[in-house]
């Protein structure tokens, strides 16, 4: 089994996300068509005081226990099957569920001339739902013997699950795209029954995705612009 390689897009308005994602508070962030683990990324989620707002995270998870920042870079992804019951997810898949709102993002296909990378998006006749919503998880650490008044780094992980139909052809992992109807449950802090969250995980209808190869220039981690997102040309 491959692990999912780890990169997406964001190119969306933060405004986008207080009328589609109903939050009360955004922090900045810019449009960006490569996202790799450890970048600084959007994530929605609901405070302990009940407000939903969406806080820049960094993409890659670390446990409050953890005793250094080097862990992060094995965390950017929590494995659906088992992770209630990991020392490194199962505090926050009862606590501090979240939402990554995404554009699209990209996953490799093994093919005989090496990796093709392909973009995938929801299809465009579903214009009420112009954004996927990732499943997350995130925590707040900071290194241990720091001061009281010390900052929090607040950091994130995608949960992921077996490939759908439409994915399964590209690679035998895809993201947990939870469905509009099941955003309140999966951001409620009181659902803390592992068990109750299983329908909200749901497969994914292939139906709401589109896929399409993109330019290997995808691999490239300083590459940029929305040229990367470009069908290939046809050929033959």
């Amino acid at each position: 089994m491959r692990a999912m390689c780890g990169r997406y897009v964001v190119a969306y308005d933060p405004n986008t996300l207080i009328a589609g994602f109903s939050v009360v508070r955004v922090d900045p962030f810019p449009k960006r068509w490569n996202v790799a683990p450890m970048s600084m990324v959007p994530v929605v989620h609901d405070t302990r005081d009940g407000e939903r707002v969406a806080e820049l995270m960094r993409w890659g998870l670390l446990p409050h226990w953890a005793k250094d920042e080097k862990l992060a870079a094995k965390l950017n992804n929590a494995r659906v099957e088992g992770m209630a019951d990991k020392p490194s997810f199962r505090q926050a898949v009862r606590r501090r569920r979240c939402l990554l709102p995404v554009s699209g993002f990209y996953e490799w296909q093994a093919t005989p001339s090496g990796k093709q990378p392909w973009y995938i998006s929801p299809r465009k006749a579903r214009s009420d739902e112009p954004l996927f919503a990732f499943a997350g998880l995130f925590e707040a650490w900071r290194p241990t013997g720091s001061a009281d008044d010390a900052a929090w780094l607040l950091t994130c992980c995608i949960v992921t699950t077996e490939a759908n139909a439409l994915m399964a052809p590209i690679h035998d992992r895809m993201p947990v795209i939870i469905a509009r109807e099941h955003w309140a449950p999966w951001l409620d802090r009181s659902l803390q029954d592992p068990a109750a969250l299983t329908p909200l995980m749901a497969p994914t209808d292939p139906a709401r995705l589109q896929a399409w190869p993109v330019s290997r220039a995808v691999n490239r981690g300083s590459a940029e612009g929305e040229a990367l997102i470009e069908p290939l040309p046809a050929t033959g």
